[in-house]
């Protein structure tokens, strides 16, 4: 794997943590971004907390798979 190849899966990682927190912990000025006012209005405040912690999941899941699929290959 290739540094900008880290670069993109640290990306995922981090954003991951940053959805599931936000999600779980309701960090009110996430919820106040323009994209995230999109899904409060159309699933309400706690449908758009559970959204962005089930997106935060599968961005985390992505990345550790993306990163044992680029490690795994090498074998």
């Amino acid at each position: 794997m290739t540094p900008p190849d880290y670069f993109v899966l640290f990306l995922f990682f981090s954003l991951g943590i940053l959805s599931t927190v936000a999600g779980i912990f309701n960090i009110e000025w996430f919820f106040r971004t323009g994209s995230a006012l999109f899904f409060v209005r159309h699933l309400g405040h706690q449908g758009a907390r559970l959204f962005y912690a089930i997106l935060g999941i599968v961005f985390m899941l992505c990345a550790v798979a993306l990163f044992l699929n680029g490690h795994l290959t090498k074998w």
